[in-house]
């Protein structure tokens, strides 16, 4: 049985295309639709939590995260 886990993705428009970002673990991919870039992140995900060491998967992790900003 797979165990699933949820994250965040950021996906911005850029001048091709889309980003799509997963902050919590600062991986990133890219597509020309915003379902192509998140499917390739979410791809990226699956690979990278296959391949890393529980050490590395932690080192990576931001459990925590602050957003400051101001507006005018």
């Amino acid at each position: 049985m797979t165990q699933k886990t949820q994250m965040t993705a950021i996906i911005e428009r850029e001048e091709n295309g889309y980003v799509a970002l997963c902050p919590k673990l600062d991986i990133a991919r890219q597509g020309d639709t915003i379902k192509e870039a998140q499917t390739n992140l979410i791809e990226a995900l699956e690979l990278f939590f296959e391949t890393a060491s529980p050490s590395e998967i932690q080192e990576r992790l931001h459990t925590e995260m602050f957003i400051t900003f101001e507006v005018n």
